[in-house]
């Protein structure tokens, strides 16, 4: 009894301050805005922590890779599992629609809401997506993609370097190891710092759930939790069959309250990383296809970007059924998927790109970002907790199968 409760000691304490941070907020109401600032500091930390972790973790895992290891297999595999998992999001929530029609679910009333106006999708815009002009600006988040494809230039650099550069890659080696312990450290304040931020969470957002946009959001969040709970357990049985459900579920609480929580899947990270290694993920595997897919593997996004483009076409009295509709909504749920950043509420870009497209006026922008919004826990949960069970894929059409004698503790610490 006694080691079961030292090896679940971790998901105890952070499901219960998640519980009773989830009935402050009920309890509190408005007043749980006091305990926003302890949940907004452990997500900064968070925040700060995951930049040089996917740095390092992304360049070792490619300037360890051996000769024998054929990066661009992995890649390959891993475009073609990523892009297959959103285009099934897409549909499923395309076929949800169908069954259960949009009426008027969005009224003028939300031209009322603030939203990040006047942004426009530029050639500008794009090269900003994927570059820096100055080295510092990769240690923000905001350019995430960017450092990351600095990260793989950095990892080819060093594996190219050889003999010459074994000193450049203990170091990329060491980073990594003192940036997953550095992780291990702030989620000791996880129970605390997740607890605050749901008790906001549950006292701001709650009440919206029942409001004029309860049709659309019980459609996105069933079929949400529908993907969640049984195409990720098929995908798992795909990439290890009965047992590779096991392993997912077992070692997948842990980046699935975080994802909730922070609405960040690039707060996911680190604990996506600690439990690949448990799914029986190669280090190889993990190193590159989960830091990559916190940026460019959503399947939340997906199903957020169907129901948006779908409550639009509602609101101006547009049919969401032909083939040129769908066809470019799919399209363009890709592009989102990529061009979303991986933090809170990051989908604007992906807003305008479709209103853009659709030649819809500003007014359709704002009941797009109040679904967006209101969605987005249960996104960042699947665009999170999809990136786990899409590598165990790629472990499994690139290694024949998953690693046998994996960690077997769903702890995020060490013993």
């Amino acid at each position: 009894m006694n080691n079961w409760f030292k090896n679940y000691s971790g998901i105890i304490w952070l499901l219960t301050g998640i519980i009773i941070g989830s009935i402050a907020g009920v309890v509190l109401g408005e007043k749980a805005e006091i305990l926003k600032p302890i949940g907004d500091i452990f997500l900064n930390l968070l925040f700060v922590a995951v930049i040089p972790l996917v740095f390092f973790a992304i360049s070792s895992a490619i300037a360890n890779l051996q000769g024998t290891q054929k990066l661009s297999r992995i890649m390959g595999i891993m475009a073609g599992v990523f892009l297959g998992t959103v285009i099934v999001a897409a549909i499923l929530t395309i076929v949800a629609l169908w069954i259960f029609p949009l009426g008027a679910t969005a009224n003028t009333a939300a031209a009322g809401q603030t939203a990040e106006a006047g942004k426009k999708l530029t050639g500008d815009a794009v090269t900003q997506l994927f570059t820096t002009s100055e080295f510092f600006n990769l240690l923000s988040r905001k350019n995430m993609l960017a450092m990351i494809i600095f990260a793989i230039l950095v990892g080819f650099g060093a594996l190219r370097a050889g003999d010459k550069g074994k000193v450049f890659t203990g170091f990329l080696n060491s980073g990594n190891e003192v940036f997953k312990q550095v992780f291990v450290i702030i989620m000791k304040a996880g129970p605390v710092g997740l607890g605050a931020y749901f008790a906001y969470q549950v006292a701001v957002f709650g009440p919206s759930l029942f409001g004029t946009y309860a049709h659309t959001l019980g459609i996105g969040y069933g079929v949400s939790l529908f993907l969640y709970a049984v195409f990720y357990s098929l995908y798992a049985f795909i990439a290890g069959g009965i047992g590779g459900i096991k392993r997912y579920w077992k070692n997948n609480i842990i980046p699935s309250a975080t994802a909730v929580a922070t609405c960040s899947s690039i707060a996911t990270i680190p604990a996506n990383l600690d439990a690949a290694k448990k799914m029986g993920i190669s280090d190889v595997i993990a190193g590159v296809t989960i830091p990559l897919g916190g940026t460019l593997h959503k399947d939340g996004s997906s199903i957020s970007s169907i129901l948006k483009m779908a409550v639009v076409f509602a609101m101006f009295g547009k049919g969401f059924d032909s083939p040129q509709v769908i066809l470019l909504a799919l399209g363009m749920t890709v592009l989102v998927s990529m061009v979303e950043g991986g933090i809170p509420n990051g989908g604007y870009i992906g807003e305008l790109l479709f209103i853009s497209a659709y030649g819809f006026p500003p007014e359709a922008l704002p009941p797009a970002i109040i679904i967006g919004t209101l969605i987005d826990p249960v996104a960042t949960l699947l665009n999170a907790t999809g990136d786990t069970v899409a590598a165990m894929m790629i472990q499994r059409f690139s290694e024949g199968k998953l690693v046998e004698g994996y960690v077997d503790k769903p702890t995020l610490t060490r013993r």
